[in-house]
């Protein structure tokens, strides 16, 4: 340690403050350049897509040739292909989730449902042809550039590069489909403008059986098409209206996916009873609606009303004149359910005359095709002013394959994508205005991190972005899946894990309950989500180890607005050392020094997530660990002719050039100061891993003595198994002092260098330097968690090593050593034997002796079975007297990601109360209904009443219903493996792969978002000193008894000793740090209406820029869906009175 500290010293090394706000300025460029660069290339193909289809006659000749992806590379048993398919060369490609493209070429998804026998499919398949060239030259001049893709209204999605579907043999086998990508949010949100939602949904005594399921999914799939910059909520009425959840009483929610899935819950929850008061409905959704538009709340921008039914028994026209008339400011959408449209007339008027869209559902499977036309209309005001087309980026959402260097993909990466719509520009006879589709393109989070350089920020610094709803982008506590200990719900996408807000990632250091904001937080939130430039402080608690270490923290915030884009980027950066930077740099180019010679052998890695150089063309040049590109590089520096290239493509919305220009196949970038300070770590590093540790000073403690004997005489006494040292520029170096070959292990044991190459975003190098701020000549000393008696535990140390300039310190590198547990348990029972004045020691059966760290786990104890677990678990009682007694600091930890599981058994029934005759009432009302239902189905009617027509809003037939399921939402599915999918916001994204609906069939119950709570605990060292602390228990058993025990801080390290004497028979109680849920004793407005989650108040967020829902000519669009002429049957009488008897029946019962 001393001697690394000297050659920093040496080679004339600085530490100079940094400055936050020139620091996030210059990152916030950065990003703004590479969101640029993708907005740009979506605008193209915006412009192009509409100049081809403008361009396009359509045909009515069928079977042109296109390559379908589920119609590639399929062979017979003869080798050749196979009738319908096509050949298409497809190459693997790492950039593109590791899977086989094909670059110069996109292919046609196109969902089950979806046929290209239909002439307008088949139309827009022929001039979206034309964007290939397109697609390629994106790529080209950014090779960064991820899936290209056009979404067409008509259901097909042509994507670039093209793939096969499935991609590969493992999603083949699973039973997972294309998912309709028109609901997911990077469609939705660029079609439309945001919107306040108020569906209507009909629970009289008519709506049951197939009528309530059809309803249901009705009302499914309006929530499916909801995003986070939308408002809703759903209200069922008969002869009252309500609120379907009791706790949204009187407001519109947020349609974020903790919302939509409360609302979807309670969908089945309703009663079919009474009669329909569509008067009382239509009044409480105008009023809602006026209330929220009157007082700035909602969206501000679209109103709708979903009308979901099966037909009103009157005319209400009075009520929309009074409310609607005559700017139309609500539209109406009227979803009639079932065969009767007897009441279809009046449906139609209501739809059409309040600038909606009216549809007939007779069958589940016209479900989600019926609730998209209203996607159309309500885009009618943009397409119709033609010019201007809004930029939408998604919310994080989880899908793809990660790039990494080690041939695995890794599944689940996080993502955003960046979309526009494209408007048909054709003149036609009669007013319409045609949304063709929309455009976009994927953005890995990790490639915007790629732009925040972490080493900038240094050890416990961290850069964060939020939305303007003041949802996570991107925060290292962050956390998408469920994880649980017992195994359940594993590779799990929380419920809400693109809805978290800043407030509950960053937790203020405050005595407060939950949900107790902070006004510095919410000052903080505000002015980033407001999109101005600041900096503030703020004390916060972070977690380590899934939420088993705390510690405490004062940070510096700084943030700035990402100009064109919802986005802000923040910056935390601890206060004291984290203002300072270590400043060393080896200039690398025509050195006469090979500087390869300072990276030989294998003992040494790079962080495998940062960028030290790399070609654009990452499929171009392939290495197979981050190491060979690092040596690949150095050798390049030494040749002719070299360039950092350190700048990244400029866009062309920032320099005004519309053009920009292809790169070169072997075109590169370096981050030249990360290089530079990744070799000069490497000059003076090289050759100390293979020294031994410097002396350590004398210390009459006995547990001094043993950490001074480890420092001294560590290699040969104390098994030392391995030393190593990281660097702040990633740089990790070691030696293995028993080499991995000799275990005897049968099981393989994994390399410290396999898990531990991620230098200062590790955890011990984090806590080293943190330490360093409490005692800077002490080593952190750690053992796996509830490791317990397993062989070959070994115990690893940590010291960080701070360098000095100027008066100025900060963290340069952590040096660490890591040797046998068991060796080390027997010094310390050795040395704590041998007190000869002692009445009694560690080994009498009157003493308990442990050593605890500073959060209170056991690294010692003469059980080797406590080894690794918290010590409130062994002994509660005392654990509780140490915070009595301040030696330890209980912190409350509070987890706003949670997710919990209902237990309810399927046969609870509250609110249903036997009776003999209920039985009878049910089998009467079936026989009835379903005797009825079988007449009118088989067409007997029309001898009554030729007339009648069954005619859905396309004048077709419908059919029966099919037996399949509605789900589109993917609350709790199952992040993929090797054989799963990638789930989306909405839905799944389907351009990704496999992009599917899926939920894991093991898990029959759905996790739901929840917030825990966990007492976590902190040393408080300055209440020790060098004597003992003593304490007592009293008044703990019968026989009046006191039990004593006594704490000792270890010099030099993060450990206390702790005596406990058993003499006295007190009981023992466990502490548990498992996080349990948080309780609200909340209750609704609604009468007896428990809220789960704590009612908050409304969040502040920025409205988007633009909102387009209105155009002075829309009303010439005719186009509003098709009504029926009907007559009424008397067998529909016949079947209402019956319904009526025995209701009536019912209700003497």
């Amino acid at each position: 340690m001393v001697d690394i500290q000297k050659k920093y010293q040496d080679h004339d090394v600085d530490v100079t403050r940094k400055d936050g706000l020139i620091l996030i300025r210059e990152m916030a460029l950065e990003v703004k350049n590479m969101m640029d660069i993708k907005m740009h290339a979506v605008m193209r193909i915006m412009d192009s897509a509409e100049q081809a289809a403008l361009s396009h006659r359509p045909e009515r000749s069928s079977g042109a040739r296109y390559y379908n992806s589920r119609r590639l590379n399929e062979y017979g048993p003869d080798g050749r292909l196979r009738p319908g398919y096509q050949e298409m060369a497809l190459t693997p490609n790492r950039h593109f989730d590791q899977l086989a493209v094909n670059t110069s070429l996109s292919a046609v998804l196109m969902p089950p449902d979806v046929h290209d026998s239909d002439a307008e499919v088949m139309n827009a398949i022929r001039w979206s042809e034309h964007l290939d060239p397109l697609f390629v030259n994106n790529y080209e001049i950014d090779p960064s550039l991820s899936w290209q893709y056009f979404g067409s209204a008509s259901g097909f999605l042509r994507r670039y590069p093209a793939i096969k579907w499935p991609p590969d043999e493992a999603s083949a086998r699973s039973d997972q489909e294309l998912h309709d990508f028109r609901m997911s949010s990077w469609y939705i949100d660029a079609a439309t403008s945001p919107k306040d939602v108020v569906i209507l949904l009909d629970s009289s005594g008519s709506m049951t059986g197939l009528r309530r399921d059809l309803a249901t999914a009705v009302a499914s799939a309006i929530l499916d098409t909801l995003g986070n910059n939308d408002f809703v909520n759903v209200y069922k009425f008969s002869d009252t209206t309500e609120e379907l959840v009791a706790c949204f009483k009187d407001m519109l929610v947020q349609a974020n996916m903790e919302n939509i899935r409360e609302l979807k819950n309670n969908l089945e929850s309703r009663k079919s009873e009474n009669i329909a008061n569509f008067s009382s409905a239509l009044v409480t959704a105008f009023d809602i609606l006026q209330r929220y538009n009157k007082s700035s709340l909602g969206c501000q921008c679209n109103q709708a009303i979903m009308l979901i039914t099966d037909g009103p028994p009157d005319k209400y026209r009075e009520i929309f004149k009074h409310y609607n008339f005559p700017h139309m400011p609500v539209r109406v959408f009227t979803y009639l359910i079932g065969a009767d449209s007897s009441n279809a007339e009046e449906m139609h008027w209501m739809a059409c005359e309040n600038k909606g869209y009216y549809v007939r559902i007779g069958s589940k499977s016209e479900v989600k095709e019926k609730v998209l036309k209203y996607i159309s209309v309500m885009a009618r005001p943009m397409v119709m002013y033609q010019n201007d087309h809004p930029i939408q980026w998604t919310p994080v959402y989880a899908g793809g394959r990660g790039d990494n260097f080690y041939g695995a993909a890794q599944d689940g990466q996080l993502m955003t994508s960046v979309s526009t719509p494209v408007f048909d520009r054709k003149n036609y006879s009669e007013r319409v205005a045609n949304l063709l589709g929309v455009v976009g393109t994927d953005v890995p989070v990790e490639q915007i991190k790629k732009l925040v350089q972490p080493y900038k920020l240094g050890v416990n610094g961290y850069s964060f972005i939020i939305n303007n709803n003041g949802h996570i982008l991107y925060h290292p506590d962050l956390r998408p899946l469920i994880k649980n200990g017992n195994g359940q719900f594993q590779e799990t996408l929380k419920p809400n894990y693109n809805s978290v807000d800043l407030t509950e990632v960053e937790l203020v250091d405050s005595d407060g309950g939950p949900r107790e904001n902070n006004t510095l937080l919410l000052d903080l939130r505000h002015d980033m989500i407001d999109q101005k430039e600041g900096e503030t402080e703020l004390s916060v608690k972070i977690h380590y180890d899934e939420m088993r270490r705390v510690t405490t923290r004062r940070h510096k915030y700084f943030y700035n607005p990402i100009e064109g884009t919802p986005f802000s980027l923040g910056l935390a950066i601890p206060e004291g050392y984290g203002m300072y930077e270590v400043k060393g740099e080896q200039e690398l180019k025509l050195r006469p020094v090979n500087l390869t010679e300072f990276f030989k052998g294998n003992n040494w890695r790079v962080h495998p997530e940062w960028v030290y150089c790399e070609y654009n063309y990452a499929s171009e040049n392939t290495f197979k660990t981050p190491e060979e590109q690092v040596l690949h590089f150095l050798s390049r520096t030494r040749k002719p002719g070299w360039k950092w290239m350190s700048l990244r493509p400029r866009s062309p919305l920032r320099d005004g050039h519309p053009n920009m220009k292809k790169m070169e196949k072997d075109s590169y970038f370096c981050d030249k100061t990360l290089m530079q300070s990744l070799v000069y770590d490497a000059v003076i590093t090289d050759g100390l891993e293979r020294q031994t540790p410097s002396s350590v000073g004398q210390d009459t403690n006995p547990l001094a003595m043993l950490m001074a004997l480890l420092h001294r005489q560590g290699y040969q006494m104390f098994g030392v198994t391995l030393s190593f040292i990281a660097t702040r520029s990633g740089l990790l170096r070691w030696q293995d002092h028993i080499p991995p070959s000799t275990t005897d292990s049968s099981q393989p044991i994994r390399h410290f260098s396999e898990d531990n190459r991620r230098a200062i975003d590790e955890v011990w190098y984090k806590r080293a330097v943190d330490q360093h701020n409490i005692e800077p000549e002490s080593f952190v000393f750690s053992v796996p968690f509830d490791i317990g008696s397993v062989p070959k535990t070994l115990v690893t140390a940590t010291h960080a090593v701070f360098v000095e300039s100027k008066g100025h310190q900060a963290p340069a590198a952590v040096v660490g050593l890591q040797f046998q547990h068991s060796t080390l348990a027997a010094h310390f029972l050795n040395i704590t034997a041998t007190c000869s004045n002692c009445k009694k020691t560690c080994v009498s059966d009157e003493l308990d002796c442990y050593v605890l760290d500073n959060n209170g786990f056991i690294i010692i104890s003469e059980s080797l079975d406590n080894t690794g677990k918290f010590f409130g678990q062994i002994d509660g009682t005392i654990m509780d007297s140490l915070v009595q007694d301040k030696i330890y600091k209980k912190v409350a930890v509070y987890d706003y990601q949670g997710a919990c599981v209902d237990q309810k058994s399927p046969y609870s029934a509250a609110g249903i109360h036997a009776s003999p005759l209920l039985p009878m009432k049910w089998f009467l009302q079936w026989v009835v209904s379903k005797f009825l239902w079988l007449l009118m189905k088989t067409n007997v009617y029309q001898l009554w009443d030729p007339r009648w027509t069954f005619a859905d809003d396309d004048g077709t037939a419908y059919t029966e219903v099919e037996a399949d399921t509605f789900v589109t939402r993917d609350e709790g599915a199952s992040l993929p493996t090797s054989e799963g999918s990638l789930p989306e916001r909405q839905g799944y994204h389907t351009y990704m792969t496999p992009v599917v609906h899926h939920i894991n069939p093991a898990n029959k119950t759905q996790p739901r978002p929840c917030d825990k709570r966990v007492d976590l605990y902190i040393l408080q060292p300055d209440r020790l000193n060098i004597n003992p602390l003593k304490g007592k228990l009293t008044n703990c058993h019968s026989t009046g008894c006191e039990r004593p025990f006594s704490v000792q801080k270890i010099p030099k390290s993060n450990l206390i000793l702790l005596v406990v004497d058993t003499l006295c028979p007190c009981g023992s109680k466990q502490l548990s740090i498992v996080p349990q849920e948080v309780t609200y004793d909340s209750v609704s407005e609604a009468e007896g209406a428990h809220c789960r989650n704590k009612p908050q108040e409304a969040m502040y967020r920025r409205r988007p820029p633009k909102c387009m829902n209105y155009h002075p000519e829309e009303s010439e669009i005719r186009a509003c869906g098709h009504g029926s002429v009907s007559s009424l049957s008397p067998w529909v009488l016949l079947y209402c009175l019956f319904m009526w008897t025995i209701r009536a029946i019912s209700v003497s019962l």
